[in-house]
């Protein structure tokens, strides 16, 4: 194809938004305009700041209205409404408030002119959450839905059929309540709801666990402790895969049937090889990057997904998470644990404190013989990001220690976090620009997002880090056909210091 001249470019950007009635099905038949980027150039074109701490968590963004919603709750319990019609002047124009709703907002998805806020109970966190449905022109009420406790995440499925929210079911302080863990259904043409738990699984607990899927040993009963946290769902809008992050699995849901089909366990990914080698000692004064006899659990938190020669894959950012109540925590250091002498010889050298002494371990995980002694030592977290077949759930890919390494060498690493989880990956967003799959990978603790090319899913390449906000929590990708200026933007909503900002790449 021809490149097009900059001024023939302008007029038919001009021609299709004269044309636009805000309708969706000739908003569809447009030609889209396709526009040459190099997606390892992404660089900051904005930044909004709409609060302080907790201000800036998920943001959705919508076509129609070329507005930004971004769930904030510093302070408030609303929804920041941030007008990108120019992508380089970000502007604060209203909020949606959602006092009246009884709820703490949690996330938000938009398809078609609605935007979907998922709450979680304000007076009982382990009472059912609900998802409300406003219209993007006027913020008006369009439907209050019941769903699970603790609706974590919400999504629209593709063609807009669905929206599904994953229910952590959080336990009180005391464990006196622990609601299933739950996933929920909504469709869209009724704004009927079908709520999924995991009970028929149950029977497949000791199975799962060998293959190193986790079950708390404070746990009530096996759909009690599964923790859903977050949603990817297929182009065909048939299938979703949801991380059960403190579990370290992901299911596999089959949205036509409204079932969930399958659970499958991430495993343990070992520290004590060179490619996987890692920094974890927060009090030696250095960053140094060892092998270590430790494994770790992914625990992913964020997922997405792409396709390659018609084969699935998901991708998942392994943050991560421990739970930590007043009677139960399954996290401790390493010194204050007690080592097998025999697999652990050397267990007096291995507690100082710029050592493993520091690192965070699993409690009720590594005693094979129940003598009381850990025979191996599980940390949280797989410092990584992975991509995995999204037919079989088996690895096909691992960053390795990539993510702390390269965020050391622009210098945004915080050694503070080498005993915990390193960088913290907690975002992940998979997108199409031209033909080529990207990877975008938001790091909590080191302040950046990392750009992949995963076109080739078992060997991606690495193409770019960015400084971002503090502690970014939600990315979000718009395609140069969706955008406001007809360019791929890539938003970064960070909720340590309640900043939007806003990236584009070059042109090649």
């Amino acid at each position: 194809m021809k490149k097009l001249s900059i001024s023939l470019l302008a007029a038919l950007l001009i021609m299709a938004s004269c044309n636009n009635d805000d309708n969706s099905k000739n908003e569809e038949q447009q030609p889209e305009v396709v526009v040459n980027e190099d997606p390892g150039t992404f660089k900051e074109i904005s930044s909004i700041k709409i609060g302080g701490e907790a201000a800036a968590e998920i943001s959705t963004y919508c076509e129609k209205t070329k507005r930004l919603f971004t769930v904030n709750n510093s302070g408030v319990n609303q929804i920041d409404v941030i007008d990108i019609s120019d992508p380089t002047k970000p502007l604060n124009i209203g909020k949606i408030d959602l006092t009246t709703y009884e709820g703490a907002a949690n996330s938000v998805s938009v398809f078609d002119g609605k935007l979907a806020v998922a709450l979680e109970s304000a007076s009982n966190k382990q009472a059912n959450g609900k998802v409300v449905i406003f219209n993007t022109n006027d913020y008006s009420l369009v439907k209050q839905v019941t769903v699970g406790a603790l609706p974590d995440m919400v999504t629209y499925s593709p063609d807009g059929k669905y929206i599904m929210t994953a229910n952590e079911g959080e336990p009180n302080t005391d464990y006196s309540l622990d609601p299933n863990g739950t996933i929920s259904i909504i469709e869209t043409s009724t704004y009927t709801v079908t709520t999924l738990d995991f009970s028929s699984f149950a029977s497949q607990a000791e199975t799962l666990k060998k293959d190193g899927f986790r079950v708390s040993k404070f746990a009530k009963s096996f759909a009690q402790d599964i923790e859903p946290e977050y949603i990817t769902i297929s182009d065909d809008s048939k299938t979703a895969w949801v991380t059960l992050q403190e579990n370290n699995g992901v299911a596999k849901v089959d949205l036509t049937s409204k079932t969930i089909t399958a659970i499958y366990p991430l495993g343990l990914k070992d520290y004590n090889t060179a490619e996987n080698a890692i920094d974890v000692s927060d009090k030696d004064d250095k960053v140094a990057f060892n092998p270590w006899k430790v494994k770790g659990l992914y625990m992913p938190d964020a997922i997405s997904h792409f396709t390659v020669n018609n084969t699935p894959y998901f991708v998942t950012a392994n943050e991560g998470d421990a739970r930590e109540y007043e009677v139960y925590s399954d996290v401790k250091r390493m010194k204050d644990m007690k080592l097998d002498p025999t697999v652990f010889p050397n267990a007096a050298d291995l507690k100082l404190e710029t050592n493993l002494g520091r690192l965070n371990l699993v409690t009720d995980m590594g005693d094979f013989d129940g003598d009381g002694d850990l025979d191996e030592m599980v940390s949280f977290g797989g410092r990584s990001f992975s991509i995995w077949n999204g037919n079989t759930g088996k690895i096909v890919y691992d960053s390795k220690n990539d993510v702390d390494k390269k965020t050391n060498e622009l210098g945004t690493y915080d050694d503070k976090r080498s005993d915990d989880k390193g960088s913290e990956p907690e975002a992940v967003v998979a997108a199409k620009m031209g033909n080529q799959n990207i990877l975008f990978v938001g790091l909590e603790r080191s302040d950046a997002f990392m750009v992949y090319d995963a076109t080739n899913p078992v060997s991606p390449k690495y193409l770019q880090t960015v400084k971002t906000g503090d502690a970014p929590e939600g990315i979000l990708f718009i395609p140069a056909s969706k955008s406001p200026n007809k360019r791929s933007l890539l938003v970064v909503s960070s909720e340590g210091d309640g900043t939007v900002k806003i990236y584009q790449p070059n042109l090649k």
